[in-house]
């Protein structure tokens, strides 16, 4: 069957959108996804039809029934398989030639050089609340100066930060040097939304559990989140504008029909950052 892949004809309908050396550029081109959960494996399966020619993937985790919806590959034939080996498979069956390089272990210090080594693009696949392997991943990508792009699945939305070599970093814009887990989940979630649009249509507040490390998700947020975070890595890759770094950012909500640029400059220590973040602290009862 790889005999009978042709690359060319196989991406010949993002021509228009992209030059036919637009595509054949992306084709070299390599990209990490750490998570092939909700969002990383709707990243992934996205970003392969758009050509891109090689992955680093990375996940310990096993599909499960309550996976079922939102998470790419969660089906009753992949359940209590491996997430890098289902979505391994859906990705070279669109393209046979694809370069894969799969870290069945998840992302560690251990294979953080391997993971990142020769990458173009990062892009965050992790769960919400891997906070360790997120705060590694983004601090390794600072360091080797490898551009990342974070979106993350809220309501019925999904919220943008990019943050690229030069400018602000992760950790300048939520502050997690220090905090708890339960401060890391709530700057977190107040850096990532500052607009908040999701939280007028939560229905049953119970189902959010941050001590649990639980949360209620949504598969309409998870493949906005693909479409966007796919976006932002066809512009960065080609060299495109309009890409904003962190501490711009946007949320984009479908249930409320809504997009919000957002913006701010000192990250965590804006004075309007500080003051959201109090009150979602009283909200939820953090410290």
């Amino acid at each position: 069957m790889a005999l009978d892949f042709d690359y060319s004809q196989a991406f010949s309908r993002n021509t228009g959108w992209l030059t036919r050396s637009e595509q054949q550029l992306l084709r070299t081109k390599r990209i990490a996804i750490a998570g092939l959960g909700g969002v990383g494996g709707a990243h992934l399966i996205t970003l392969v039809r758009l050509g891109i020619g090689a992955f680093h993937l990375a996940d310990f985790d096993t599909f499960d029934l309550p996976n079922i919806n939102r998470q790419t590959g969660a089906g009753m034939h992949n359940l209590g398989r491996r997430k890098t080996v289902a979505l391994s498979e859906m990705a070279l069956d669109i393209n046979p030639r694809l370069d894969l390089k799969v870290f069945a272990e998840g992302v560690t210090g251990g294979n953080i050089a391997s993971f990142l080594d020769g990458v173009d693009l990062y892009v965050d696949g992790l769960d919400f609340f891997a906070f360790s392997a997120r705060r590694m991943v983004f601090a390794e990508c600072a360091r080797r100066k490898i551009p990342a792009t974070t979106v993350a699945p809220l309501g019925m939305g999904a919220a943008l930060l990019n943050f690229l070599p030069g400018h602000m970093s992760f950790e300048e814009y939520f502050g997690w040097e220090g905090c708890s887990e339960l401060q890391m989940a709530l700057r977190f979630l107040v850096g990532l939304s500052p607009a908040m649009l999701q939280r007028n249509y939560l229905v049953d507040p119970s189902t959010v559990d941050l001590n649990a490390r639980r949360g209620p998700s949504t598969g309409i947020a998870c493949a906005l989140c693909a479409g966007i975070a796919s976006t932002e890595a066809l512009k960065i890759l080609l060299q495109r504008p309009g890409v904003r770094a962190a501490p711009h950012g946007m949320q984009f909500d479908a249930y409320r029909n809504k997009t919000v640029r957002t913006w701010r400059p000192w990250g965590h220590r804006n004075p309007l950052q500080r003051v959201l973040l109090a009150i979602a602290s009283r909200q939820w009862g953090v410290p």
